[in-house]
């Protein structure tokens, strides 16, 4: 099973529930998980990897892909060790930021009453976050209930970047990567990595809609299960528990 984080897994910017954390690591005794977010390593250690209450022989079970799966995390001789990054140029990355920075402030989406950077250079990947990564999540869910915010400066600068891929990510935030590079290409390199068949592979977000940053899963023809909030996908994952479906 391979999973979205952010209010997928947790709340936004938030560690794992312990209710949480205690079904991961069930389902990692029963079979690989994969995680594909588009936070940095930094944040799934503090979200996910320090939650876990797991021995090593568990952990190696656990696929990690960061920065919406430009970056890949595997557990090994007791430590996380980084297996590819997929980095941007400077000039590209230049190039985001400032396409960023101008059309946000241009549309009237520069905030000025920030909990954090509203740029963040990943080095894979370009971030806005219109109130900062540590905003609060109800201040996040009320800047842009509809989604027609990002859409519109999603849509302004990707045309100021051709060879970028601009894309929807959380609640406040748009993310800018290779070309190619969205959560299908996690997967893809799931498959790679473990060996186990798309086919058999189950992928759980809560943006598995059309413009939602999880839809390149879905595009891609695997399996996907909606849910709602971190809430809705441990009850689930408690019934596959205990139906033995996994």
């Amino acid at each position: 099973m391979a999973f979205d984080l952010d209010d997928t897994l947790a709340p936004s910017k938030s560690p794992l529930p312990e209710r949480m954390a205690g079904l991961i690591v069930r389902l990692l005794e029963r079979i690989p998980v994969g995680i594909i977010s588009g936070g940095q390593f930094s944040q799934f250690r503090t979200q996910v990897i320090d939650r876990l209450d797991a021995p090593a022989a568990v952990l190696e079970n656990l696929y990690l892909m960061p920065v919406t799966g430009t970056r890949y995390y595997r557990f090994a001789d007791g430590e996380w060790h980084e297996q590819y990054s997929e980095d941007l140029t400077p000039e590209q990355r230049r190039a985001a930021l400032d396409a960023l920075e101008e059309v946000a402030k241009g549309l009237g989406y520069w905030e000025s009453d920030t909990y954090g950077p509203v740029l963040e250079d990943r080095g894979s990947q370009i971030t806005f976050s219109a109130f900062g990564q540590a905003a609060p999540p109800d201040i996040k869910a009320a800047w842009d209930p509809t989604d027609e915010k990002k859409n519109r400066l999603r849509e302004a600068v990707q045309a100021k970047l051709p060879g970028l891929s601009v894309r929807s990510g959380g609640s406040t935030s748009i993310d800018i990567t290779r070309e190619g590079i969205d959560k299908a290409y996690g997967m893809r390199k799931l498959v790679e990595v473990t060996g186990i068949p798309l086919d058999d592979m189950l992928f759980v977000g809560d943006r598995l809609d059309p413009h939602g940053n999880d839809y390149p899963v879905k595009a891609m023809g695997a399996r996907t299960h909606a849910v709602r909030g971190w809430e809705d996908t441990a009850d689930y994952l408690e019934r596959l528990l205990a139906d033995g479906l996994v």
